[in-house]
């Protein structure tokens, strides 16, 4: 670990014990990540995010890539949080439209079902199973 790294906790735990604020946490990111040719940071379903951790999670990562423009970010989410990052990151994000399967989902839940029932068979009925199978692949499909 980076000194300046160590340094920086002791300093917070020399303090009473106060964890670092995020933005000195984005400094010595960005200190470390400078020294590399090409950094990706990929972030997997920004949308679960409440909405002001989202726009703190967008306003750190807007200030990585100002202050370390070899990095790249490749976030995903649901089509409603595209307008928050044309807000919040500088450069145009590119969107790729992606539709889950709806028979992928279905096999999906009912092998893992399958799977769970056949640990476990008292807890599940056939009532259950069809709510399940009915429910979550048009949850899954946002609807």
């Amino acid at each position: 670990m980076p000194g300046e790294i160590e340094s920086a906790f002791e300093e917070s735990r020399k303090e009473g014990g106060r964890r670092l604020r995020l933005l000195n946490m984005v400094k010595l990111f960005v200190k470390i990540i400078s020294l590399i040719e090409r950094i990706y940071i990929c972030i997997d379903a920004v949308d679960e995010l409440l909405p002001q951790d989202r726009a703190e999670l967008l306003r750190a990562l807007r200030q990585i890539v100002q202050d370390a423009p070899n990095t790249r970010l490749f976030l995903t989410g649901r089509p409603y949080v595209r307008c928050e990052l044309n807000t919040h990151l500088t450069k145009k994000a590119y969107g790729i439209r992606i539709v889950a399967d709806r028979g992928d989902i279905a096999r999906y839940i009912s092998q893992k079902v399958d799977d769970d029932n056949a640990r476990d068979p008292d807890p599940m009925t056939v009532e259950l199973k069809n709510d399940i199978m009915k429910t979550l692949p048009e949850k899954a499909s946002g609807m």
